[in-house]
Parts: structure tokens; C-alpha cells; sequence
């Protein structure tokens, strides 16, 4: 099949590609052409690669002329993030594309009230991006449901992997939270740090998509969370990050006012946006439906990501790895 991924050089897409590349597919990227992917793989050879401001061309309304010009069996579309932009899109490929694969995200859900979150027991959503991914999930479904074009969405949890800084345990991108833990140094945490976050390796992401065009009658008109197989809570995740430099985590339980007055405030906003969600997902439906069967538990992914950064000095850490 000839399949279109639109944002292919990103994270998932660095994985995604060469996957679909190796299953046989002829693959057409589209990318700003700003970067080249996060690793190398000698698939990228065979892949076609076209340029183009996804942005600029949502305004002008030519990017679903762009997508459909490619005449396209599947388009994976790794980068909207509105519904005007997603529905512009699947109305321009109705009738003309066999499937169509949206990345979501897991913030497409709210606080949680239980766990572990099914795709059928979510909370509203808050905050611009969680809504709006809510709002393209809930368009897609019912495009398909009544009878348009096949879509799917899949959305993955905090995504981590080698080339960029994963979601740390305090929720942020921070990295004296890495310094401090590799120095055995006491840790900051708002309250007892019981929250969850819920990650998910990049490659386990491209597999799920690969799956979902695997699998498309399965797939169609569905939504699923894709994530590793369990999820971190705060003081676990300090922890085991700690103990990979051979330290134990010392925390001090604060109040989120006196996190904020100790914190950089957007680190401590990052926070707060991932915690107060605690979000710990199921993946049965993902499982049962698509087969899909993530080869990272969070921590080892974490661990990859952490060891590509303190390997390419892009990481300050007090001491080597002991792992």
C-alpha cells in the first residue's frame, strides 16, 4: 500500500517509517523538512520525502489537496492538533483514501477517577490540547460511525525514547531533577507523590499504529490509549531513577505553593499539568483488538532516553550510570 505520514520525522514517525518500510509499503513523508529523525535507519532510503508548512497550509486551505494529490491507500497523521485542521482533512479524503490514522494523546482525558482508564470510562477533558484532542477523537468516530471515511485514532502516553528528555518524575522537563537524583540530593515533591504518569516508548507507539493498518477492520471507527504495559507514580519513578546511578531518592514532601516558590514556573506548571491528571491507562483494547504487545515497561524506556542523554552530553548528571 502506498502510505502517507504526515509529521514522519517527529518521534513516533522515526520508529513508524522504517516499519512500515520493512513490512513492504511505499511511504511518503511530509515534513516541514526542518529535521532529520531522532535515529538513523537505512530505511529511510526508500522513502519519499515532500516538504511542506502543515500551518501555512491549513490557512490557505490546500494541505488535504497536498495529502490527496498523493493518492494515498492510508495517511498517518502524527501533527493535528485542532479539530478545524482534522475535519478540513477528512472531509478532502472522503471517498478518495482507504484509512485514515490521527495521533492523539492520553490528555484527550481528565482528572482520573479510577484506574486503570478505559477508552469507555474517561473523564471530561481540560486545558486547550486535551479538548481539542478530545473534540478530533469524537469527530473521527463519528465520521466512520455514519458510514464516511474509515478512521482511527490511537493515543499515546508521554512518549520517551532516545533523542529528547522524557517526562522526568516530577512531571516536567527539568533536568537538575536528573542531577539531583544521579547526586543522591533531597527532591522537592508536591504532596506524597502518590500521582501517576503513564509513558509509553516510541517504537511501542509505531507498533500500534502498524497494528491499527494491519488490522483496519478491527481498527475502524475506534480509539485506543497506547502506553506501557504499567505506569509510574512520583516517589517509584524517583526511586528507580536514583537508584540507576547507584543513589537512593531522598524526598521532602511540600505543598504545590511551596513547590512553586522553589521551581522555575513553567517546570512547575509542567508539573502540575501532569500530575493533577494522574493518569494511568488500560491497553486490553488495544491488545485485543490490534494485538498490540509493547516490548518497554516505562522505566526501561525512560532508562533509554536518559543513557542517549548523558551519552551525547546533553544531560548534566552527578555521576555514571550503574545500570
Amino acid at each position: 500500500m502506498r502510505i502517507v505520514v504526515v509529521g514522519g520525522s517527529g518521534h513516533i514517525g522515526t520508529f513508524l517509517i522504517p516499519r512500515l518500510v520493512r513490512a513492504g509499503h511505499e511511504v511518503v513523508g511530509i515534513s516541514r523538512g526542518q529535521r532529520s529523525s531522532y535515529a538513523d535507519d537505512p530505511a529511510w532510503q526508500q522513502v519519499r520525502q515532500v516538504t511542506a508548512d502543515r500551518e501555512a497550509e491549513d490557512r490557505a486551505g490546500t494541505f488535504g489537496d497536498r495529502v490527496a494529490g498523493l493518492r494515498p491507500d492510508v495517511v498517518v497523521d502524527l501533527i493535528c492538533f485542532t479539530l478545524d485542521s482534522a475535519t478540513a482533512l477528512v472531509e478532502r479524503l472522503r471517498g478518495e483514501t482507504g484509512h485514515l490514522l490521527h495521533c492523539g494523546s492520553i490528555w484527550r482525558v481528565g482528572a482520573s477517577r479510577r484506574a486503570p482508564i478505559t477508552e469507555e470510562d474517561a473523564t471530561p477533558p481540560f486545558g486547550e490540547y486535551g479538548i481539542a484532542k478530545a473534540a478530533i477523537a469524537r469527530m473521527l468516530k463519528d465520521e466512520t460511525r455514519s458510514g464516511g471515511l474509515v478512521t482511527t485514532s490511537v493515543h499515546p502516553g508521554h512518549i520517551v525514547g532516545p533523542g529528547w528528555h522524557p517526562i522526568g518524575p516530577l512531571g516536567n522537563l527539568d533536568p537538575a531533577v536528573w542531577r539531583k537524583l544521579s547526586a543522591g540530593e533531597p527532591l522537592d515533591v508536591p504532596g506524597i507523590g502518590a500521582e501517576f504518569m503513564h509513558h509509553v516508548h516510541a517504537d511501542d507507539v509505531a507498533q500500534a499504529f502498524e497494528a491499527a493498518i494491519d488490522h483496519r477492520d478491527a481498527a475502524a471507527g475506534e480509539d485506543f490509549s497506547v502506553v506501557a504495559p504499567s505506569a509510574l507514580n512520583v516517589r517509584g519513578y524517583a526511586q528507580i531513577g536514583a537508584s540507576w546511578f547507584g543513589q537512593t531518592a531522598e524526598l521532602r514532601p511540600v505543598s504545590w505553593d511551596e513547590f512553586r516558590a522553589g521551581n522555575d514556573a513553567e517546570a512547575a506548571q509542567a508539573s502540575w499539568e501532569h500530575l493533577v491528571r494522574s493518569h494511568c491507562f488500560s491497553i486490553d483494547k488495544a491488545r485485543t483488538l490490534l494485538g498490540y504487545a509493547p516490548r518497554y515497561q516505562p522505566d526501561e524506556a525512560v532508562l533509554e532516553s536518559v543513557r542517549w542523554l548523558i551519552e551525547h552530553d546533553q544531560l548534566e548528571v552527578a555521576g555514571p550510570l550503574k545500570v
